[in-house]
């Protein structure tokens, strides 16, 4: 059994990413492994990192919190939609101000390598988009799988990172909805 974070980054409680979450929850809880769920839309913080890293701006509580239950996981699913070619902005201010130096990583003093501090986890991403997969892939060059998968994970030391894409959300009905869901149920028994 494993110990699994899932990240919701969508903002709507009514998104599929939404109930994407609450599906691969049932189904990693039915299996008997330790699950928490995360949602961004219920935290408070501030996704602006202000100054960088040139000043240390305190985390507020959630962040501290979702630390703390990133260093708990062994496993780590993050659901979000593309949004403009990327996740939403409140994701991203999540990892600016979460994923911080000394905590997910650390530079080298004299070379240009870094200690990958999250390193023996492993992650699984989730994302949904209107459009269809493979134009993604083909026409934007997956960039915004790309940035989570190698540019952010991979690089505080996820691994392997698996993706599941979920394309064409638009012309989804119900009934290719359940599926989805359901799949992603037994998806999260797996602990994948």
């Amino acid at each position: 059994m494993m110990r699994i974070l899932i990240l919701q980054g969508h903002p709507d409680e009514e998104s599929l990413c939404a109930s994407l979450g609450r599906s691969y929850h049932e189904g990693a809880k039915e299996a008997g492994h330790e699950c928490r769920l995360l949602s961004l839309r219920d935290m408070t913080f501030d996704p602006n990192l202000a100054h960088g890293y040139r000043q240390i701006q305190p985390l507020e509580p959630d962040l501290v919190k979702a630390q703390e239950w990133i260093s708990w996981c062994e496993h780590l699913v993050v659901i979000y939609p593309i949004w403009w070619g990327q996740m939403p902005a409140l994701l991203k201010g999540f990892f600016d101000r979460c994923f911080l130096p000394g905590w997910a990583f650390k530079y080298h003093k004299n070379d240009p390598f870094w200690d990958r501090l999250l390193s023996g986890r492993s992650a699984h991403l989730i994302v949904t988009s209107d459009g269809p997969v493979l134009y993604n892939i083909l026409a934007y060059w997956d960039s915004p799988v790309t940035v989570t998968r190698k540019m952010i994970l991979r690089f505080c030391g996820f691994k392997p990172v698996r993706v599941s894409r979920i394309g064409s959300i638009k012309y989804t009905d119900d009934h290719k909805r359940r599926k989805i869901l359901e799949r992603f149920r037994k998806i999260g028994m797996r602990g994948r």
